[in-house]
C-alpha cells in the first residue's frame, strides 16, 4: 500500500510537471525556428505538437483560410516591432552650424544651432568629432564653385551634400509652390518683341551671350532689360514684364544637370515659353511636353529660330505649348515640384534619423526579425513603406502568391487610405492642381535612393525583379510619392 501511493505521487507529480516541459519544448523549437524561417520544417513542427495547446502569442499555425494570413500579420506586427534605442520625438536631430531654429511642423524631432546642450548630429562645417556628420550646403553653380560638385565634396570630407543636383543626398532646388505662383492666369502677348531677356553677368561660363546674338541675325526680335546686351530699360518688374511676351530667355550661367534658377520658373509663371541654354536634362523640369525650347549647342540655333516663328505665328501651335497653364502640368512636373514641399531643413533631418536608424538595423536585435511568416496560403512578407517627405513608416503585408508591383500598389492605397492620409503637399499646390480627395501613385521606390534616381531612373523591370527585392532585403522599405 506504501508502494502503490510513492508511485501514485511521482506519476501525479510528472503529470503536473508535463505541460510546463512541452510548453518549454515547444517555445525553443518556435523559437529556433522564427531566427531562420518562420515556415522553414514549420510542417514538422506542427505535426509533432497537434496534440497540446498552444497560447494565444506563439507562432502562428495553419488553420486554413484567411484567419491563418490574419493570425501570420499579428504575429509579425510583434515580433518584428524591435523599439530604437533613440525616439527622435523626445531627443531630435540636432544640425550645428546654422541659424537657431526648431523645425516644429517637420515629421521628426528637427532642430538647428548651438543651444541644444549636447552633441549635434550634424554641422555645416568640418568636425573634429568623426561621429558628427559634415554637411555642404549649397545652391550655386559646381561650375563656379568646385565642392559643389558631389565628388569633390565627398574627397573633401563632407558627408552630406546639398545642392541643386538631384543626385545629391538632400537637394535643394530653386523650385517651390509657394515662392513662384506657377499657375498664374496667362496674360496678353502685347510686345511686338517675340523675347525678352534678363542678363547681368555678362562672363557667363557658356554661350548664352552668343546665342542670343544668333538669334538677333536670324531675326528674332529680343527686348534685353539686363546689362548684357541691354536694348530696354532695366528698372522693371521681371515676372510682370515677362507676361507680355511669347518668349522668355531663360539662360542661365553654366551648363550643369539639374542647376535650374528662378530664370525658368519666373518664366513658367508668366507664361513665357522658356528658351533655355542651361542644364542639359531641362526637359526633364518641363511642365509638359512641347512646353520647353532647348537650346544644347550653338548650332541648335537656327531650329530653336524656325520653331519660335512658327509657334509665333501659328496660335494653335503656340496653345499647345502652354496648354498646361489651363490643363495642369503633367504628373512628373508634380511629382519634381511637390519635393519642396517639404523645406530642405526638414529633408536634412529625415535623412539623417533614416541613416542612424539603418545603422541600427544591422545590429544582432534587428538581425533576428523573422520579416515573414508562413501561412496555409504561402509566405506573408512584412515590409513597410512610408511617403517622400516623412519619416514614420508604415506596415504591409504582401503575399507570396500575389507578390506583384499591382499588388504591391494595391496594398499602399489601401493602407493610406484606411488612414485618411493627406499628401504632404496639399496645402502647398495651388489650388487649381490640388485635385480631389483619391490618392494617386507616381512612383514607389527603395528607401535610400536619390531623389534623381528615383524620379527618372529606377523602376523594377517585373513582378520577379520586386520579389527578388523582397526576398533579399528582409522588411525592405519603401516610399511612396503620390500626385
Amino acid at each position: 500500500m506504501r508502494d502503490l501511493s510513492w508511485a501514485q505521487r511521482q506519476r501525479r507529480r510528472w503529470t503536473g510537471l508535463l505541460p510546463l516541459f512541452v510548453g518549454l519544448v515547444v517555445v525553443a523549437e518556435l523559437t529556433f525556428l522564427s531566427r531562420l524561417d518562420m515556415g522553414k520544417n514549420a510542417a514538422m513542427v506542427r505535426r509533432w505538437t497537434s496534440s497540446f495547446h498552444f497560447p494565444s502569442d506563439s507562432a502562428p499555425l495553419d488553420d486554413g483560410g484567411d484567419d491563418d494570413d490574419r493570425r501570420c500579420e499579428d504575429w509579425l506586427e510583434r515580433e518584428d516591432a524591435v523599439a530604437y534605442s533613440r525616439d527622435f520625438r523626445i531627443d531630435p536631430i540636432v544640425v550645428a552650424g546654422a541659424e537657431q531654429q526648431d523645425w516644429a511642423s517637420c515629421s521628426v524631432g528637427c532642430k538647428f544651432g548651438s543651444g541644444a546642450n549636447k552633441e549635434p548630429d550634424a554641422t555645416f562645417a568640418h568636425p573634429q568629432n568623426p561621429a558628427i556628420a559634415s554637411v555642404l550646403r549649397s545652391m550655386e553653380s559646381s561650375h563656379y564653385y568646385a565642392q559643389n560638385n558631389i565628388h569633390v565634396a565627398r574627397r573633401r570630407g563632407y558627408n552630406i551634400v546639398m545642392t541643386t543636383s538631384l543626385s545629391s543626398d538632400v537637394p535643394v532646388g530653386y523650385f517651390s509652390w509657394t515662392e513662384y505662383d506657377i499657375m498664374a492666369p496667362m496674360h496678353p502677348k502685347t510686345e511686338d518683341a517675340l523675347a525678352a531677356a534678363f542678363i547681368s553677368n555678362c562672363g557667363a561660363r557658356n554661350f548664352r551671350l552668343q546665342a542670343l546674338e544668333r538669334l538677333e541675325k536670324l531675326d528674332i526680335k529680343i527686348d534685353s532689360y539686363g546689362s548684357c546686351h541691354q536694348n530696354r530699360k532695366g528698372e522693371v518688374d521681371k515676372v510682370e514684364t515677362l507676361k507680355h511676351y511669347k518668349f522668355s530667355l531663360a539662360f542661365e550661367n553654366s551648363n550643369e544637370e539639374d542647376y535650374v534658377t528662378e530664370k525658368f520658373f519666373q518664366s513658367l509663371v508668366a507664361g513665357a515659353v522658356p528658351v533655355v541654354v542651361g542644364a542639359p536634362n531641362i526637359q526633364d523640369f518641363a511642365p509638359c511636353s512641347g512646353s520647353v525650347l532647348h537650346i544644347k549647342e550653338l548650332a541648335d540655333v537656327a531650329s530653336v529660330a524656325k520653331t519660335m516663328k512658327y509657334l509665333a505665328s501659328n496660335p494653335d501651335a503656340y496653345n499647345k505649348s502652354v496648354s498646361w497653364k489651363y490643363d495642369g502640368p503633367s504628373d512628373s512636373f508634380k511629382a519634381l515640384m511637390d519635393m519642396a514641399a517639404v523645406h530642405s531643413s526638414c529633408r536634412l533631418c529625415i535623412h539623417l534619423a533614416t541613416k542612424i536608424q539603418e545603422k541600427e538595423e544591422m545590429t544582432t536585435e534587428f538581425q533576428k526579425r523573422p520579416c515573414k511568416c508562413i501561412s496555409s496560403k504561402g509566405t506573408v512578407y512584412h515590409v513597410y513603406v512610408r511617403e517622400r517627405g516623412r519619416f514614420e513608416m508604415q506596415s504591409l503585408y504582401l503575399r507570396s502568391g500575389g507578390l506583384t508591383l499591382k499588388a504591391l500598389e494595391s496594398a499602399v492605397l489601401t493602407k493610406f487610405k484606411s488612414l485618411n492620409h493627406m499628401p504632404i503637399w496639399k496645402n502647398e499646390r495651388p489650388k487649381s492642381i490640388r485635385g480631389d480627395d483619391n490618392l494617386k501613385i507616381y512612383k514607389i521606390y527603395p528607401v535610400g535612393l536619390t531623389q534623381r534616381h528615383a524620379l527618372y531612373r529606377f523602376n523594377f523591370d517585373s513582378d520577379a525583379d520586386l520579389r527578388k527585392h523582397i526576398e533579399s532585403n528582409p522588411c525592405a522599405k519603401f516610399e511612396v510619392i503620390f500626385v
